[in-house]
């Protein structure tokens, strides 16, 4: 079981994934003057110990609270007892929102109009004028989203992922730049939280999301979104029928994760340090009025969530995040040796299974179309995506002088993109000559009889 594992393995991965991102500079793309906006989201790791393990009587600090305690370090973290125990499970926070009006208030969320399935994303959202940098505005969405304070000592900033281009449908203009840093849980315990109504935690074990043998092995699945709204324009009720006729549904990989939210985000426990809640509320209440981070409703620790037994979908920009993270956790000989092909779907396209350990994560944002021969000319129109492809892979097994000044998740994305709106363009011209002559052969026969 991949549970048994769990303390050898994914605890071993999880704190050679960390030190590496620590150590690692990420790929920062600059914001065009032409299109300054930008967003963060936090990625929040804990380590959950196992439910019969006995913590010691906790020892009277120097400093006199265990608020004032000296942070622990990474090495340090992962030295711990409670860390490396049997069964101790290390885990990732996804939300699951609710936008009844089709409104995300600024979050970074894949769920929208165009899909009837339930999505999960990161906290976080876009940068507003006074952020001090993409790591406040990443604190401070989180902040304001589940009241979770990633300033306090039980939280250490570990560093940021590679930035990533958010764009229009097809990739035809730049929208922002996304910036996603990693932040790891230091406490055995999870604070209270206060999630924005509509808003649920689920925290999600590593295992349920790395191949096997290391894991459970990902349940993938794909998530359909109707080309027409990407592709025609939103209030022309023809040419919206027409296009979905005639390029079908466009299928984006997703990992399936089973919804079990956090007992923090429904309700807290009866056993619960009353003087924690207390300090909880009373840090909320005096943000309000003190604290630069807003908050605009209520603690709801008693009111239950819906969407318990629903299963939801890991997909788009939060699943390429999240195999990017997952990226660090491979050993080094399966980064050089092509490894990242057990991170990317089943159905993944020949050229990415070949492609470096950071490539995974380009997978996410490749859609498939319903109609095969939609994919056949997009393979046609590929040859300058696939260059771009094998440029990334010599470049990498060279020693990867260029990889981190070079973007090639950009150049890959921009010529992927480009094959797609010149294969569209053919398979519609073919299909209404299509059309077209099969109208005139039927008048034909018509005025034939």
């Amino acid at each position: 079981m991949a549970a048994n594992k769990e303390p050898s393995s994914v605890v071993a991965l999880l704190s050679r994934a960390l030190h590496r991102i620590r150590s690692t500079p990420p790929r920062i793309i600059a914001s065009p003057a032409t299109q300054p906006r930008r967003a963060a989201v936090a990625i929040i790791i804990r380590v959950s110990p196992p439910p019969n393990h006995v913590f010691p009587a906790p020892q009277p600090s120097e400093s006199g609270s265990p608020a004032n305690a000296p942070t622990l370090s990474l090495t340090e973290f992962f030295q711990q007892d409670w860390v490396n125990a049997p069964g101790a499970r290390p885990e990732i926070l996804f939300l699951r929102r609710d936008r009844p009006d089709g409104q995300d208030g600024g979050r970074m969320s894949e769920s929208g109009p165009n899909t009837r399935e339930a999505h999960v994303a990161f906290p976080g959202g876009k940068t507003e004028e006074g952020d001090e940098g993409g790591l406040y505005t990443a604190m401070r969405q989180t902040w304001e989203e589940i009241g979770l304070d990633l300033a306090e000592s039980s939280y250490t900033p570990i560093g940021q992922l590679d930035d990533r281009e958010i764009t229009t449908s097809l990739g035809k203009r730049l929208l922002m730049i996304l910036s996603p840093f990693v932040f790891l849980q230091l406490s055995p315990q999870t604070t209270p939280v206060d999630p924005s109504p509509g808003t649920t935690l689920h925290w999600v074990p590593l295992s349920a999301l790395l191949p096997r043998p290391i894991g459970d092995g990902p349940r993938w699945s794909t998530v359909s979104v109707d080309a027409s709204s990407r592709l025609a324009p939103r209030h022309s009720t023809v040419l919206r029928l027409l296009v979905r006729l005639l390029v079908g549904s466009m299928k984006f990989p997703a990992i399936l994760i089973p919804a079990s939210p956090s007992p923090s985000s429904s309700a807290i426990p009866e056993n619960a340090d009353e003087k924690l809640i207390d300090a909880k509320r009373a840090h909320v209440e005096a943000a309000g009025a003190a604290h630069p981070l807003k908050r605009d409703h209520s603690l709801n620790f008693g009111a239950r969530r819906p969407h318990d037994e629903e299963t939801l979908k890991l997909w788009g920009l939060s699943l390429g995040m999240t195999l990017d993270l997952l990226a660090h956790m491979a050993p080094p000989e399966a980064r050089r040796g092509g490894g990242s092909a057990a991170l990317l779907p089943p159905d993944a396209e020949a050229e990415l299974r070949r492609v470096p350990v950071v490539a995974p994560s380009l997978a996410s944002v490749f859609p498939r179309f319903g109609y095969p021969d939609v994919n056949f000319w997009i393979w046609v129109f590929g040859k300058r995506y696939r260059a771009v492809i094998r440029g990334w892979e010599a470049s990498v097994r060279a020693g990867g002088t260029n990889d981190r000044r070079i973007n090639w998740t950009g150049s890959a994305l921009t010529t992927f993109y480009a094959a797609v709106r010149k294969a569209l363009v053919v398979v519609i011209v073919v299909r209404a000559i299509f059309v077209l002559l099969g109208l005139l052969l039927g008048g034909w026969l018509l005025f034939r009889r």
